[in-house]
């Protein structure tokens, strides 16, 4: 049986159900993803058979975060294993249109499905050439605001925080970028915010308030099931790209920045997702999508103030920073249509 799922506007057609997505309702005629997770397939073992040569971490190359995460290609690009310690394994095509994941005990299929949404669908996208940043994603005003940032900077637990005020969340770390009709919009990721034990306890005041991702993994997760929480399904223009500075403890925190071009340019290109294994062309194209989306959409820089009791007053200031920007750009449009 093939259980139908939508995740970062891909269409996937999986072999096992996958509890943190929501089925679709009617079955599309053909999947941009095939995805088997369990006993590996006969198109695995024959890539395999195919010469190897080590993408990441190069030979002698110094991991800058310790990951255990390698990347290995067979073939001339053909296939491609990302393997997770010893922990889960996946194999995608070139194209980007199969894949195949497994894990070793005491792991399960929810572990499995963790690094898929995550991770895996960060390569996939960029393997399939789209524009995709290190970022969480909220809908405000009707459009999409992108919250962009390296780890730990406080994207997710302020996309939670959001949510917990009835702010749709549209994408959680992972957040593509699509352009139509010469406006860049989000495609929606999955319904969860993935959050580590001291920020549930920030938003929640215990750290054991929301359920675990998997009895294996340190991490929680807010469902955005309507509850507490919602998830936006439709893709959203993009009104605001905040990119976050780090914490300080000056008075004037949270604050919100103004950004030039070239500031705006260079933090973004520094985190689009998986940046590291892109090649010459596709650099030079992401490079000249990002060059466009600094002239097209307001790129502010949000720094937030080390006391995480602040968390309210960073939400307000975006909330009504996005707002002022979503009516200017309202108007402009009106004022232009005249």
């Amino acid at each position: 049986m093939t259980y139908p799922y939508r995740a970062y506007g891909l269409t996937l057609g999986c072999d096992t159900r996958v509890s943190a997505l929501r089925q679709e309702r009617t079955e599309p005629e053909r999947f941009d993803i095939a995805v088997s997770l369990g006993p590996e397939t006969d198109w695995v073992r024959e890539a395999r058979r195919l010469p190897s040569r080590l993408e990441h971490p190069r030979p002698g190359e110094v991991e800058r975060d310790n990951s255990p995460f390698t990347l290995t290609s067979f073939g001339s690009g053909e296939f491609f294993e990302l393997a997770y310690g010893n922990e889960a394994l996946f194999f995608v095509d070139g194209a980007a249109e199969r894949l195949w994941g497994t894990c070793l005990p005491p792991l399960t299929s929810e572990d499995v499905a963790t690094y898929l949404l995550g991770p895996v669908m960060g390569f996939v996208l960029r393997r399939r050439n789209v524009l995709a940043l290190h970022a969480s994603a909220v809908c405000i005003g009707g459009q999409a605001v992108v919250l962009c940032g390296e780890s730990q900077a406080g994207k997710s637990t302020t996309a939670a925080a959001l949510a917990l005020q009835g702010i749709a969340v549209l994408c959680e770390d992972v957040t593509p970028l699509i352009e139509v009709d010469r406006r860049f919009q989000v495609e929606p990721g999955y319904p969860r915010v993935c959050l580590w034990p001291d920020a549930v306890e920030k938003l929640f005041g215990a750290r054991d308030a929301l359920p675990r991702l998997t009895p294996s993994w340190e991490k929680f997760f807010l469902p955005l099931d309507g509850g507490n929480a919602k998830f936006e399904e439709q893709r959203q223009v993009v009104s605001t790209v905040y990119v976050f500075a780090p914490r300080v403890a000056q008075a004037n925190a949270p604050r919100i920045e103004t950004m030039s071009a070239r500031e705006a340019l260079l933090d973004l290109v520094q985190n689009s997702y998986m940046n590291w294994l892109l090649d010459r062309r596709q650099r030079a194209a992401e490079f000249d999508a990002l060059s466009k989306l600094v002239t097209q959409v307001p790129i502010r820089r949000i720094v937030p103030h080390l006391d995480p009791g602040r968390i309210g007053a960073l939400c307000e200031l975006i909330v009504a920073d996005a707002e002022r920007v979503s009516s200017a750009c309202g108007s402009a449009a009106r004022v232009t249509a005249r």
